[in-house]
């Protein structure tokens, strides 16, 4: 124990290999400021300082837009699907129930019920399957046009 060399420290993280040790200063205008606090938001990274090396560098950056409304149509649209699903099962289930316990007068005037709730069902689905292609129409649309915005404001920058 003569060796007068320090022994390495086991506590705290360990040092970098390159650290980062240069620091940049920019000065921008209102307008300046809010085109980029636009780009930011539509770039989705957490943090601004690798944003900015990004652009600086010209690294491929992610756009990820995440439309609420859009999530919130789709999960309820599911959700219908797998009702008309279970729909189906209890139809097959209640015309078995008919067959077996009624007599075929009593049975076929209750099929003849469930056949004209059926075509309800029938025409609400299509009203549903409008309206989606509707929304979808639109909603691409939008998502086309925003996608163009971010286009141009990038090519501004450049």
């Amino acid at each position: 124990m003569t060796n007068n060399t320090p022994k390495p420290k086991q506590a705290g993280r360990k040092p970098k290999a390159d650290p980062c040790c240069h620091r940049l200063a920019i000065n921008l205008n209102n307008a300046d400021y809010a085109k980029f606090l636009t780009l930011y938001d539509a770039s989705g990274l957490t943090d601004k300082a690798h944003f900015i090396t990004s652009c600086i560098f010209n690294r491929q950056l992610k756009v990820v837009k995440i439309d609420k409304a859009a999530m919130d149509y789709y999960m309820r649209l599911t959700n219908f699907h797998s009702q008309f699903r279970a729909i189906g099962v209890n139809y097959n289930q209640v015309t078995k129930a008919l067959k077996a316990t009624f007599t075929e007068k009593k049975a076929l005037a209750f099929l003849f019920k469930l056949e004209k709730a059926t075509l309800e069902l029938v025409n609400i689905y299509k009203q549903i399957s409008d309206l989606t292609d509707e929304f979808e129409r639109k909603y691409l649309q939008k998502n086309d046009s925003n996608q163009s915005k971010i286009d141009n404001q990038k090519s501004k920058i450049d």
